[in-house]
């Protein structure tokens, strides 16, 4: 059995989401949004995003983490904090010695839903398809991250062979 963390990267929410994997089985633990203050200095809004990424980890004690990849958009200052808040999710995990792996949004949405320019909706129906138990309000924030959770978990064996050839 294997403990997945998901996290959907963002300096005014961050969506995070654990699964469990044992076999083909799939089961939801907990999900939900971390948004930091939306007033205040860069630094200690990202401080606050640790701080509450510290905490799931302790509580849910995953055994690896999933990522999404950031997309560069038009606002070159939304993209450069949108980095430094995907700098922390990558930390975070990483101070407790857990692997982290990256996917794009595109890989994401052709594991879940079959097709890599899936909307939110089909996204989000997927994961409560393959995890039954996810409460029906939830953020989407947080479906966002139990889809890249689940994407690694239908990756991983993959990732695995690749990371032993890098070895």
């Amino acid at each position: 059995m294997i403990r997945i963390l998901g996290l959907d990267p963002g300096l005014r929410h961050t969506g995070w989401g654990v699964i469990e994997k044992n076999g083909t089985r799939l089961r939801f633990i907990a999900g939900g949004v971390i948004n930091p203050s939306s007033t205040g200095d860069l630094a200690d809004r990202l401080a606050e995003l640790h701080e509450e990424l510290k905490k799931i980890i302790e509580t849910y004690a995953p055994d690896e983490a999933a990522v999404e990849q950031t997309f560069v958009n038009n606002n070159p200052t939304s993209t450069l904090k949108l980095g430094q808040a995907r700098g922390v999710v990558l930390l975070t995990p990483a101070l407790f010695h857990i692997r982290v792996s990256e996917y794009t949004p595109n890989q994401i949405k052709k594991m879940i839903v079959g097709v890599g320019h899936a909307d939110k909706k089909q996204v989000d129906m997927m994961v409560r398809t393959l995890l039954k138990s996810v409460p029906e309000n939830i953020p989407s924030d947080a479906s966002d991250a139990l889809a890249i959770a689940l994407c690694h978990g239908f990756m991983r064996p993959t990732n695995i062979q690749q990371y032993m050839k890098t070895v």
